[in-house]
């Protein structure tokens, strides 16, 4: 039986090769994972900026809807009142006359 001689150099030019490429490969995928991650990134910042500029937007108008509001009642109490002063006034004449 004839044994075969192993090229030691030939496996490892091939060898080395193969870690060259893989590393090569990790590289660019490394490079592509942070460009995405980057895009990501920055996109979701420029979409927070305008979800905070609609929030700021709906918070003045909820603050100015509750200071209408609150006029409102206000104007309401001071009219109660007021046909309640006078009602009071009414019932007395009534009951003394």
């Amino acid at each position: 039986m004839k044994t075969k001689k192993i090229d030691t150099q030939k496996i490892t030019a091939k060898v080395n090769k193969a870690v060259d490429s893989a590393k090569i490969s990790f590289h660019k995928a490394n490079d592509f994972a942070l460009n995405k991650t980057e895009e990501v990134v920055t996109e979701s910042i420029t979409i927070a900026s305008q979800w905070q500029k609609v929030t700021e937007k709906a918070l003045k108008g909820g603050v100015q809807l509750l200071e209408n509001q609150q006029n409102l009642i206000f104007d309401t109490l001071e009219t109660y009142k007021a046909h309640l002063l006078k009602g009071k006034k009414r019932f007395r004449k009534v009951l003394t006359s």
